[in-house]
């Protein structure tokens, strides 16, 4: 499975009608990796149902939408670890969620995120997620 499957970002920015809507959704996503991650992260360790479930169906949803199949395939594990109430096993994949993130958000930015004169994305290097 890929990390970035390039043709649901094509087929969005044909929906799109190549308004560039699609690399700023791209743009946005991986502009929100820490920030996304960090909540899921917390709402796991806290065994917080509720915001965990909500934090990882965001990421399965708005991965998938980038095209980002291993992260989507991912949080839909994680989602039903949390519907079951298996935090210790959630947790566990915690850590391969936030490598699976950074390999995503770096992929994207190299492969799709352009922002000509300052690099992928306009921004640094991705970051991996926290190493927990």
């Amino acid at each position: 499975m890929p990390l970035v499957d390039a043709a649901v970002l094509e087929e969005l920015e044909e929906e799109l009608a190549g308004t560039g809507l699609a690399q700023r959704f791209a743009r946005d996503y991986a502009a929100m990796w820490d920030q996304r991650y960090t909540r899921l992260a917390a709402a796991v360790e806290e065994h917080d149902g509720d915001s965990a479930l909500d934090a990882a169906i965001s990421l399965k949803i708005s991965s998938a939408m980038v095209g980002g199949t291993r992260l989507a395939r991912l949080a839909e594990l994680l989602e039903a670890m949390i519907r079951r109430g298996d935090f210790a096993q959630a947790q566990e994949l915690m850590r391969q969620v936030a490598r699976e993130g950074g390999l995503t958000i770096t992929e994207l930015r190299s492969s799709y995120i352009f922002d000509t004169g300052r690099g992928p994305a306009g921004q640094g290097p991705a970051t991996q997620g926290p190493a927990n």
